[in-house]
């Protein structure tokens, strides 16, 4: 009992020692050490790696889970040390969506059984997405998180150790400035070696976990290179999957148009089929050899024609159509024989013959 009560006693002393000193160095009433120059370069290097550690992985987690709501979940299910629920993603709820829109519609139909096909491929894109979020976890994002939470907390406790040993140091030298009496400047000598001693140590120690740092980026550049391998495996996976699903689609030649775009704009999806060559066009209708389409090409007029198969045009120059509507055509001199002028409203451009059945 008696020796705790000393304990806090020095305890105390110590605390009251350092508070004075620090409030006198602050007000310019005290000489402070100084660190050595490579000692606060290692510092400011820890400090620099701690902030843009904590931004990188605040970024990285804000990539991998756009979702806040979610993130806050998953970071509470974290503290609790309870394992996160397994959740859809969009790409998988997205898929849901489509392949139950295509049984809905029809396996049979072309539009019901592409719908299956798109949905087979998002569900496939999930779970790539899944594999990725998880490895960029696992071999990035902890050892960045092991870092800032056992490196750097020990390098901060022992970057506090200094600071206390450099308050004892100063505080001694203070004493030993103000001892008169013989006995007091022995005593204050001895403080004075101890508390020099005891600094050296703790800066030398200080020393060292901080030039751990430059371990500590080679570690963090190997789980740099591994967040990008996994990143190219990832994209790559995708892209292997769409172009796949891009062949598969294009064996539905006459589901998909581009019929309801404006003749000249653009867009930003992806053109899956494309146009049938002159060659494989389907055969003319019987009608078209009547002299209908004779008397068209010999004057400058204009008929009436239906649409026979959706047609996708394959260039800025062709017109798009859908099957059954009535569109206006014309014959231009010098325009190849396989094709004739479609118009439609505001929109023109070339049509296959083989496509038409002209209209009296």
């Amino acid at each position: 009992m008696e020796f705790n009560v000393r304990r806090l006693a020095a305890d105390a002393g110590t605390f009251l020692s350092r508070a004075v000193q620090f409030t006198e160095e602050k007000f310019g009433q005290a000489e402070k050490t100084e660190l050595d120059a490579h000692l606060e370069i290692l510092l400011s290097r820890a400090e620099s790696t701690k902030h843009w550690t904590e931004k990188i992985m605040k970024q990285t987690e804000v990539l991998l889970q756009p979702n806040p709501n979610v993130r806050m979940e998953e970071f509470l299910y974290e503290m609790l040390d309870k394992k996160v629920p397994m959740r859809a993603n969009n790409h998988e709820l997205l898929g849901e969506c489509m392949i139950d829109s295509g049984h809905e519609f029809g396996p049979g139909t072309a539009y019901g059984s592409a719908l299956i096909k798109c949905g087979e491929t998002e569900k496939l894109l999930g779970s790539a997405e899944k594999e990725f979020i998880q490895s960029s976890a696992i071999n990035f994002l902890t050892p960045f998180r092991n870092f800032i939470e056992g490196d750097f907390k020990t390098i901060s406790k022992e970057r506090k150790l200094l600071q206390n040993k450099r308050l004892d140091l100063d505080a001694a030298k203070n004493r030993m400035k103000k001892a008169r009496v013989a006995d007091a400047r022995s005593a204050a000598e001895t403080e004075l070696r101890i508390a020099q001693s005891e600094f050296d140590r703790q800066a030398e120690i200080t020393r060292l976990l901080l030039e751990g740092i430059s371990s500590t980026h080679a570690h963090h550049l190997r789980c740099l290179n591994d967040f990008v391998d996994a990143q190219a495996s990832y994209y790559a996976q995708c892209y292997q999957y769409m172009v796949n699903l891009q062949k598969q689609l294009g064996s539905f030649p006459s589901t998909f148009s581009n019929n309801n775009q404006p003749s000249g704009g653009s867009s930003a999806s992806i053109s899956v089929p494309t146009a049938q060559p002159a060659a494989s066009l389907p055969a003319p209708p019987p009608s078209q050899t009547s002299p209908a389409l004779n008397e068209l090409r010999s004057t400058s007029g204009t008929r009436k024609a239906r649409v026979l198969y959706d047609y996708d045009a394959a260039s800025s120059s062709e017109l798009s159509l859908l099957a059954d509507e009535v569109i206006t055509v014309s014959s231009v001199p010098g325009m190849d024989s396989d094709w004739l002028m479609g118009q439609r409203g505001n929109q023109k451009g070339k049509v296959p013959i083989t496509y038409l059945e002209l209209l009296n």
